[in-house]
Formats: C-alpha cells, sequence, structure tokens
C-alpha cells in the first residue's frame, strides 16, 4: 500500500482525491483511458469502460501503460480482475484492422484467424464482404469501410483503421495570429487530430473549438466542409475564419436554407443537409460530389443519424468532431467513435477555467413552492403534460421577473423550452425574444444588439443553445428545459463562460418547481454540473424575493 491519490475498485470506477499532492498529476495519466463521471469538490469519479480504454488504444496507449499507471497512483492494491479486464480489452483493439489493397480496394486483416471466423460469420457482417484471401486475410467492399467498422464495434472487435485518406483538393490556409495567439491546449488539440487522422476533439464551450477547427485546416491546406447547427453559427464560423486565417470572403460559401454557396471551405447546417425533397435527401450529395480533404462536424454530439449514415460512406475523407460533451441522449457515443473517429483530445472544464480561458461560474438551483390550484392542475394533468404544466406557472414567472430585476445591471439570458411561455416573459420584462420563427437577420442584431450591451436581457428559446458566441453574457435565468437533458445543460451553461473582461464569476439560475417531475429532472442536471466541478446550490424562492442571493 502507498499513499497515492487514487482508489481503484472492482467495480470498474477510480476514486481520485483531489486534495492530495498528486491529483494533478494522476488526472493527466489516466484521462487518456479513464471516463470521468463526476467531479465534486473532493473526490472525482472516473470509470474504465470498453469504449474509453480503446479510445486509449487508438491514441498509443497500450495495457502495460495503463496498468502501470493504475499501479503507481493507487492507495491500495488494484484488484486483479481489473487489471485482467483491462489487458483483455484492450487486446482486442487491433487484432482486426483495415487496410488499402491494391487489387482488392480494401481488406480486413487479422492477427487472431479465430477471431476473424467468428466476425465473418456475424450476420451483419457477412453481405459486407468479399472474397476470401488467405485465412488471415479477406475482402471488403471499398464502400462498406464505415460500415463494417460500426457492426465490428457492436461485436467487441473494434477495428484499426490502416486504409489512409485522400488529400482531398489543396487549398492554401494559414493562421493568422494578428493581435492573438493560439492556446497551448488549442494547439495540442489539433495536431492530436492530425497525428490520428481522424477523430473527436472535447472542449468546454467558450474555450474556442473554432479555433481548434481552423487549425486542423491549416494542417490539411485543402478544401473543407464543415457542418454546424444553425446558420447563426454558420455566421459566426465564417467570421472567426476571416479573422484567423489567410482565407478571403470568396474562398468562404454558406450553404443553408438561405444560401447554396459551394466554395474551397463551405460551412454548411444539418438542417439543410437532412432536409428530404420527395422522400429523398436532397443534400447529402455535397459530401461526395466534391473533393474535400477534410470534413468537420460542429457540436458531434448531435449529429443527426442521416448524416451518421452518410458519414459511414466517407471513411477516406478525415473527419474532425468538435464538442463540449460526448455525452449522447440516445447513448450513440459508439457511433462517433466508429464513424468520426476516437477521441483525440479531451481536457476538464476546470482545467481550462484554471488557466483563465474560460469564465468561473457559480450554479444556483432556485426552488419555487407552487400554489395549491397549480400543484392541483399539475398533479390532475395527462402524465405527458405534467412536466408542461410545472415548468410554466405563474409561480415560477414571478421569480424569473424577481432574478431579472436583481440583475438589472447585467447581460442577462432567460433560457426555456415552452414558446408560449418565453413569448408572456418577454412581453412582462419588455425585453425582446428569439425564438425558432424569428427570421435569421433579426437574430443577428439581436444579438449583435446584446453584444454591444445596448440590449441588457435577452428571452431566447433553445435555438440559442449550440454555437452562439455571447462573450458578455454573465447571468443565465433557465426556466424550463428539455426534460433533464444534460447535453443541454452543458449548452446552456456554456453561453454564459466566456471569460469576463473584469474577471468576474458567471452565474448560472434553474428555476424549478418543488415536489414535481421538474425537482427529478433536475437532479439529472445537477448532476452534470458537479460532474464538471461546479458548485451547486439550491436555495429557496424566498431568498430571491429578500435578495439573499
Amino acid at each position: 500500500m502507498t499513499d497515492g491519490p487514487l482508489i481503484v475498485q472492482s467495480d470498474k470506477t477510480l476514486l481520485l482525491e483531489i486534495d492530495h499532492p498528486l491529483s494533478t498529476e494522476c488526472r493527466r495519466a489516466i484521462a487518456p483511458f479513464a471516463e470521468l463521471e463526476r467531479s465534486p469538490e473532493h473526490i472525482h469519479t472516473y470509470r474504465l469502460t470498453s469504449l474509453g480504454l480503446w479510445n486509449a488504444r487508438a491514441a498509443g496507449h497500450d495495457a502495460e501503460q495503463v496498468i502501470d499507471t493504475l499501479l503507481k497512483y493507487s492507495r491500495y492494491a488494484v484488484p486483479h480482475s481489473i487489471l485482467v479486464d483491462i489487458a483483455e480489452t484492450m487486446s482486442r483493439y487491433g487484432r482486426l484492422r483495415l487496410e488499402a489493397d491494391p487489387i482488392h480496394g480494401l481488406v480486413l486483416i487479422t492477427t487472431d484467424t479465430a477471431v476473424l471466423e467468428e466476425v465473418i460469420r456475424a450476420k451483419k457482417i457477412a453481405p459486407l464482404l468479399g472474397p476470401r484471401i488467405d485465412p488471415e486475410t479477406i475482402a471488403v467492399h471499398p464502400s462498406q469501410r464505415g460500415q463494417i467498422k460500426q457492426s465490428l464495434l457492436r461485436l467487441g472487435w473494434p477495428a484499426e483503421d490502416f486504409a489512409g485518406y485522400v488529400d482531398g483538393q489543396h487549398h492554401e490556409i494559414a493562421l493568422v495570429e494578428d493581435g492573438w495567439k493560439i492556446r497551448p491546449y488549442q494547439e495540442l488539440a489539433a495536431e492530436g487530430f492530425w497525428h490520428g487522422g481522424s477523430g473527436v476533439v472535447v472542449l468546454p464551450c467558450g474555450a474556442g473549438k473554432t479555433i481548434v477547427g481552423a487549425a486542423a485546416m491549416a494542417h490539411a491546406k485543402a478544401t473543407t466542409l464543415i457542418l454546424v447547427t444553425n446558420t447563426i453559427a454558420a455566421r459566426q464560423w465564417r467570421e472567426e475564419l476571416l479573422h484567423r486565417t489567410t482565407l478571403k470572403e470568396d474562398e468562404i460559401g454558406e450553404y443553408s436554407g438561405a444560401k447554396k454557396e459551394i466554395r474551397p471551405v463551405t460551412i454548411a447546417t444539418y438542417q439543410v443537409m437532412t432536409k428530404k425533397k420527395n422522400g429523398a435527401y436532397a443534400h447529402l450529395d455535397l459530401f461526395d460530389t466534391h473533393d474535400w480533404g477534410l470534413i468537420i462536424y460542429d457540436e458531434v454530439h448531435l449529429l443527426p443519424a442521416p448524416i451518421f449514415r452518410f458519414t459511414a460512406d466517407i471513411q477516406s475523407r478525415r473527419r474532425l468532431g468538435l464538442t463540449a460533451t460526448l455525452v449522447r441522449e440516445d447513448g450513440l457515443e459508439g457511433e462517433v467513435f466508429s464513424l468520426i473517429g476516437p477521441k483525440r483530445y479531451d481536457v476538464p472544464w476546470k482545467e481550462i477555467e484554471a488557466q483563465g480561458y474560460i469564465a468561473p461560474a457559480e450554479c444556483i438551483e432556485v426552488r419555487v413552492t407552487l400554489t395549491e390550484n397549480e400543484r392541483l392542475a399539475y398533479a390532475t394533468a395527462e402524465p405527458e403534460n405534467r412536466y408542461r404544466h410545472c415548468a410554466t406557472t405563474m409561480t415560477k414567472r414571478k421569480v424569473v421577473e424577481e432574478l431579472a430585476k436583481h440583475h438589472a445591471d447585467d447581460q442577462v439570458l432567460v433560457i426555456g423550452q415552452y414558446i408560449d411561455q418565453l413569448d408572456e416573459l418577454s412581453e412582462i420584462l419588455k425585453v425582446p425574444i428569439i425564438k425558432g420563427d424569428t427570421p435569421i437577420k433579426e437574430r443577428e442584431r439581436l444579438f449583435n444588439l446584446f453584444r454591444r450591451g445596448e440590449i441588457k436581457c435577452l428571452v431566447v428559446s433553445k435555438v440559442a443553445n449550440f454555437s452562439i458566441d455571447l462573450p458578455d453574457a454573465t447571468v443565465a435565468i433557465q426556466v424550463s428545459g428539455a426534460f433533464g437533458s444534460r447535453q443541454e445543460e452543458a449548452q446552456r451553461l456554456g453561453r454564459i463562460l466566456r471569460p469576463k473582461a473584469d474577471g468576474r464569476t458567471a452565474r448560472f439560475y434553474s428555476v424549478v418547481s418543488r415536489d414535481t417531475i421538474d425537482q427529478d429532472f433536475a437532479q439529472n442536471r445537477q448532476r452534470f454540473l458537479a460532474e464538471q466541478g461546479y458548485s451547486y446550490r439550491i436555495i429557496d424562492a424566498d431568498d430571491v424575493f429578500q435578495g439573499k442571493i
């Protein structure tokens, strides 16, 4: 037994004591292979998963390094079953590999013929294969490169992809560090991606994922397709690229509902790419009718199913996924791993905050007691309508009004799910609203007024969850959300994490109805915030009215 900072448990959880002098060193050592689950004040919990260990293997770490790390930092003896499991799980990655072949185009090669015999008999694998070449090698239809990676991952035999990438059409792109400098972690993230060929970079909102994308483009020096969540995000990417790189206006095209420009760098929205016409996806051929050298997926955790399906067909293109959280509410993290690529870079939110690159934040849940009539209406509502009933009450509205009044001198975002509730709040607070049917030009005008401080408060629907850069927003008041979605919580918190000129702490309020399903959903969101290391306190609505916030 040593006095290490880590406790390794037989259920595959790792407990890291944060106050231990070696905790930072240990955290960096386990980060490549262990998934952070919770990070409250004193003990952080990590978990060993097959996907996490395969991610580490893809990044060049072997089982011996992982085991040595656990033995070095563990306070107690590491359970033998864990050591065996790590070695066996990691040994599964790479026993099958995909390689380019001059005759057959693409082949699946094994170092273990029994594994190959097992997988070729799987119903979903057999149709993807061509003729058997020798005991260790079988041909794969080149168009099935993505599909076979998906299927093999589901079988528990992830294939290592050595089939390479096409360079795409050359296009000169370089970073221009004029009045700014790329941050060390952004550079490491871009390099980690480039050396890996394809994969995902995980960075908190406000940490400059767009710059990581720009740096990746500077590595590729090729025509690039960038996929984003909405038109506002597309225009922000355009502005950033014009500011940070050698690209000129006529080299960047927008492919959205409003415009269909195809340029050396084309920024397309997920909505237009998944739009159907006569039962078919009308725009998905944008992927393969142009010789792209790089495809960037912004907010990769939101990737729609049709984009996954098409990504399976373009495995010869380099692919970069950018996200603040790899949590997918649909559990499709494995699809991201097999089709976009392994995680190439990740860094804890609090570490970026400690370096001063994102603002410190305080998360406050305001518990509201419903009136007797509101409680009765909630209790007698149909189950599918209960959340709406408790999320949109008059009692909640009064608390939001009071919070907005308290923060009258701050830049405040009031965020919610239900449009009628938001319309009412906009009217009561006498502030503008941005929602789905707000025209793009009007959205941009209001966001710009907010950025300049000419508007102090904005009411926004979920259209503002993603890729909206509002550096001066210091307060967010969440009045309703997507049923406790952790993914949404990450995005909404991210709206206020841009560093503040005066260094002030951001505040994230969630107004929650006590003794209802709203409170249950809030616990799920609270868990996500605690996982990221944010302090989370619960106060009563009376404290708001008494100014005790």
